[in-house]
This record gives structure tokens, sequence and C-alpha cells, in this order.
């Protein structure tokens, strides 16, 4: 099976989501499994994986919702508060749901770049594992030195570092991240998804070319047994449709066996998520 191990659905609204700003017009509106389908079938794709856009349970549920109605979804990575003092009942109440993986937090929102070390924040981690969650870290190249000491204290948990931790595209100014994404694809339980890369290029004016480099490394460094495809659509929209984003990753990984490309396609996010 093809797998997008990343993608979103949302009701838009001006405030819950401030953070599509009006350079983002272009997605602002209601985004549906209807919106979708389309394009997996025109792309070949068998299913995805909706991820999280908000922190509340509310999010989570409505994802849930989603999943339930439609087969294509074969998963979702929601949202709980894993700061809260009651986040094991919480965890536990989730768990009855077959299709919720893992959770996410948008931590490249956060104000404090170490909020990945936050004890509350960890105290919560350390419940995932007990229930197979897995756990998607997003996150900029300036908090990877954190990250890094954040996956050394769960060597058991399974997580995925989502958009390759967003290396500049645009700028081209890849030494730290480059440096950070080698110690951290260090630790077998870290994966990684080859996505989201068109919105930190020049939106405008990217090529397929500028990727290379970065798509280079996080090969060299997790191996093909530990990458996975992801689309992030619709947020891609503002820089590429979903078939350009997919070529991207057609284009680099054709050089690679079927067997090899197999894996990367949905092979790996199925093992990760137990789709």
């Amino acid at each position: 099976m093809r797998i997008d191990s990343h993608q979103h659905f949302w009701k838009y609204h001006p405030v819950k989501d401030a953070w599509i700003t009006d350079d983002m017009k272009l997605i602002q509106r209601d985004f549906s499994p209807a919106d979708l389908l389309p394009l997996l079938h025109e792309n070949n794709i068998d299913g995805s994986v909706a991820v999280q856009a908000g922190h509340s349970e509310d999010e989570t549920n409505f994802l849930l919702a989603f999943a339930e109605e439609n087969d294509s979804i074969k998963g979702v990575i929601g949202w709980v508060d894993l700061q809260a003092v009651n986040v094991e009942e919480r965890l536990e109440h989730f768990s009855q749901y077959k299709k919720l993986k893992g959770l996410r937090h948008v931590v490249q929102a956060e104000p404090q770049d170490d909020f990945l070390l936050n004890e509350n924040f960890c105290n919560g981690i350390e419940k995932l594992a007990n229930y197979n969650f897995t756990y998607d870290i997003l996150i900029f190249p300036k908090h990877l030195p954190y990250a890094i000491k954040f996956v050394q204290r769960f060597p058991q948990q399974a997580f995925v570092i989502d958009h390759l931790a967003k290396p500049n595209f645009a700028k081209a100014n890849f030494f730290e991240w480059k440096k950070g994404i080698r110690a951290i694809a260090a630790y077998p339980n870290v994966f990684c998804k080859v996505s989201g890369m068109v919105t930190e290029a020049d939106w405008a004016n990217w090529k397929k070319a500028d990727f290379t480099y970065c798509l280079d490394v996080v090969t060299e460094a997790f191996g093909i047994n530990r990458l996975m495809f992801g689309s992030d659509w619709p947020v891609c929209l503002v820089a590429a449709s979903y078939q350009e984003t997919s070529n991207i990753i057609h284009r680099y990984y054709t050089q690679f066996s079927i067997q090899e490309q197999a894996k990367i396609w949905g092979q790996n996010a199925i093992d990760f998520y137990h789709l």
C-alpha cells in the first residue's frame, strides 16, 4: 500500500487557525476528506494519516469522526494535553479509538525553545508507550539540540520528525540543521517524514533541485527503513499542488530499488503507526 503519512483537515476559523496568515489565503477555507480523496486516487495513494493542527481534544475528536466515516483515513495523530495532571486518564480514554495512532504538539510555536524538556510534558510522553501511541516531533532546526536530549530520555518511545525538522530551503542554510539531524538519527527509535519541504522554500520560485542536498542528508542519516512520504496537504498548496509535492519525492527516490521505494511510499508508515 502507498500511504500519505502526513495531511490535515480543518473547518477554518480565523481565530482558531490564526497560524494560517493572510499570505496563506489560498488555504483559509475548509478542507475535508471529500477534497483529499480525488487527489489520493490521482496519485495512486491508498490512504493517509490525518494529523492535528490545533491544541484541543475537540481537534482529536474531529479527526477521529472523519476517520470513522472514511476508510481512506488509516490513522489519526491527535492532541492530548500531555502536561495535564489527568493525562493518564485522557490517554486511557483515547486508547479505545483504534484509528488513533499517536499524538503531536506544535512545539515550533512555543515560546520556550526547550519546551520538549519541560518536566510536565516529559511526564506525559513517558506514558505514551503504555498505550502504543507514537509521537510526532514538529520543530525548527533551532530546536534540534533539545530534541536530541528529549529522545535520549525515552529509548522505548516511537518518535517521528515531521518535515525534516524544517530546514530553511529559501536561504539554503543547512550547517546546524545537518549536524542536528545526524545526531538525532543515531537513535533507532526516531523516524523522519520526507514532507513539508515546499513551504520552507521560496513559494513562488522553488525548484526540485533545491531539496536534493537535504534529502541526501536524511537518507544517509536515517536509512531507507526510517523514512516516510508525507504531502503536508493542504498546507503545501501555498507553494505546490499535491502532485508537485509528490513528484519531488518520486524524482529523488526513483534511483532506489522497487523494494526500497515501497518502504518510503508506505511500508515504513504502516509499520511505524501500526496501520
